[in-house]
């Protein structure tokens, strides 16, 4: 059996140029009468359909893409994203959002992807971790800006509610200002991730100067080694 979503998009033609940078290939095209577009990558089988006067930012289109290794995946992305664009795109649409444990899909590691037509494609691993029991204790552990900054996750990425995730991470940074390095790094890192996606590049910077500011240890620095990169890509957006 195979199912292939069929998205809603105002050009064809820009999902062709966004889909391509993300390692899809095109297997067919139609401009008329109906604008009609197929990528694939993979396994991976996207279809969208143009609509004249159509607005991405109303759009409900959305999907769930189950892959083996989304952290490989999420990598090829960024390297396609900046060779087409110079940037992984942040803010408005399209954007990218990076691999972070969701509370509400079992503590798997997802990303996603608003595309050109405004879809949201959220791509998940294909399996659960194999120690849930392990996993839970882990969270159970958390301090509570780390558990400030799962809700403000769910709220972002998966809602979506951005501006109401900004203000669950800026009452809980306030209050937990005793919270470890490494959690208010990964908080105040994707407290200026939202700031950028609201368009608000003085508090982003401000935000980057204060996570700039935290001393990290070679542990600390090992353990955010995906944060800290990622937060080049903040710094250039």
């Amino acid at each position: 059996m195979t199912v292939i979503p069929l998205l809603p998009c105002a050009s064809i033609d820009d999902i062709l140029t966004f889909y391509t940078a993300l390692g899809f290939e095109r297997t067919y095209r139609q401009a008329k009468p109906n604008p009609y577009l197929a990528m694939c990558r993979g396994d991976i089988e996207l279809h969208f359909f143009g609509m004249p006067g159509f607005d991405p930012a109303d759009s409900y289109g959305s999907c769930i893409i189950q892959v083996p290794d989304t952290g490989e995946l999420h990598s090829a992305c960024v390297d396609g994203l900046r060779a087409q664009y110079g940037k992984v795109p942040l803010a408005g649409i399209p954007r990218m959002t990076r691999p972070r444990p969701r509370k509400n899909a079992e503590g798997l590691a997802g990303f996603t992807v608003i595309d050109p037509g405004g879809n949201w494609i959220r791509i998940f691993p294909a399996a659960a971790p194999a120690e849930p029991p392990a996993k839970a204790g882990k969270l159970a552990q958390a301090g509570k800006l780390a558990q400030a900054l799962d809700n403000a996750v769910v709220l972002s990425d998966s809602h979506p509610d951005t501006a109401q995730a900004a203000k669950i991470l800026d009452g809980a940074l306030a209050r937990f200002a005793d919270a470890s390095a490494v959690e208010r790094v990964e908080a105040l890192a994707y407290r200026a991730e939202l700031a950028l996606t609201l368009r608000d590049p003085d508090k982003a910077a401000s935000l980057l100067a204060e996570l700039e500011g935290i001393p990290l240890s070679p542990g600390d620095r090992e353990r955010l080694a995906g944060t800290l990169a990622a937060v080049e890509d903040l710094r250039g957006a």
